[in-house]
């Protein structure tokens, strides 16, 4: 039994990170043992902060669109039925947000975890994992109906899914995400198991964790990126207002200087924006606007500002080695807020990694 389970080492476990961003899922998987060999996304801008924290992954810089199977075997030299590859498709997931916004723009995204099937079809690796928004599953033109049945006619009968909130796993953050995995080798396969522990903003913020006391508009050039937007004199008003750990612009609605037209007598509607975060709870959804007081609960706990770039990329679970070879603070926050925390991506990896041994 020993040896079996040695012999079965021997073969490492592969990767390749579709729609990979700055490197959240392969910088996971690579943390649990797996090798991943290429990440690929559209967006160029991700290119430098992927290849400096994945520096033995590629980047490829191709559209998903009109990438071809044929070409991609033979830039990667990879093989069909390897049962110890596995394909990541976190296709971009705005055009199945329950935000209310206008879709257009999004639209032509929404297909792309079909897209994604050609390259699961023509190589049939080992496994597959995939993560989205939670709109996925409710929204009347989703894909994910035929997504399954793909699935389960291409062999990957042996799978799991659910609504994930990554709060009960390690991340200090409410964020609900759809979550799959799946395998056509036989052996049933599961989701990794929720955890007791409730990891706090205290837990991993502030100034005992490393984060020293700044202003709105700090800029830190170095590596560690603890940046924040500027406000205006009356978002700063309105900030100043907001009672500190966990207050809201309920403490304003009543004062005409500060309150916003939009949300007279709207007191129950978006009450997270304009609201500070609480020490002793998980973060709210650390979206792509987390650098903005008006965006959501993305204020400071005490200080009069809005979150810096390494705050939200540490309640991401980006370790705070992580470089974002970016100096623009809106592309940076793009690439965190889109990204799968990474210590999530680590437990899926580990699943596969027991499952294989």
């Amino acid at each position: 039994m020993n040896k079996t389970k040695k012999n079965k080492q021997v073969t490492p476990l592969k990767a390749i990170d579709f729609f990979c961003g700055g490197g959240g899922m392969t910088y996971g998987l690579r943390k649990a043992g797996i090798q991943v060999i290429a990440g690929i996304d559209y967006d160029n801008d991700c290119k430098e902060t992927y290849l400096a924290n994945n520096p033995d992954s590629v980047f490829i810089h191709s559209d998903i669109n009109t990438l071809k199977c044929c070409d991609l075997e033979k830039t990667l030299n990879i093989k069909k039925n390897d049962n110890n590859m596995i394909f990541v498709g976190c296709s971009p997931c705005q055009y199945y947000s329950i935000i209310r916004s206008d879709k257009t723009k999004s639209a032509v995204s929404k297909d792309l975890l079909l897209q994604f099937n050609k390259f699961v079809e023509y190589f049939k690796p080992g496994y597959i994992l995939v993560e989205n928004v939670p709109g996925i599953i409710s929204n009347k033109d989703s894909v994910l109906p035929e997504f399954f049945k793909f699935l389960d006619n291409t062999g990957y009968k042996s799978k799991e899914w659910r609504i994930v909130n990554m709060m009960y796993h390690g991340i200090p953050q409410s964020r609900k995400r759809f979550s799959l995995i799946a395998t056509r080798i036989h052996e049933a396969i599961s989701l990794p198991k929720e955890e007791k522990k409730i990891i706090t903003v205290r837990d991993v913020l502030g100034e005992e964790n490393g984060f020293a006391k700044i202003k709105a508009g700090n800029i830190d050039k170095t590596d560690f990126f603890h940046t924040t937007a500027n406000l205006s004199e009356l978002n700063l008003k309105r900030l100043k207002r907001t009672p500190k750990n966990g207050g809201t612009r309920l403490a304003w609605k009543d004062e005409p200087e500060l309150q916003l037209k939009c949300y007279i007598n709207k007191n129950d509607c978006f009450r997270d924006v304009y609201g500070r975060l609480s020490w002793d709870k998980p973060s709210s959804t650390i979206t792509t606007h987390f650098y903005k007081t008006s965006n959501g609960r993305f204020s400071h706990p005490e200080e009069n500002r809005a979150l810096s770039i390494r705050e939200g990329a540490t309640l991401q679970t980006f370790p705070k080695t992580y470089k974002f070879k970016t100096s623009s603070l809106i592309k940076a926050a793009k690439i965190i807020g889109n990204a799968v925390p990474p210590k999530y991506a680590h437990k899926l990896g580990l699943v596969i990694v027991e499952h294989k041994t």
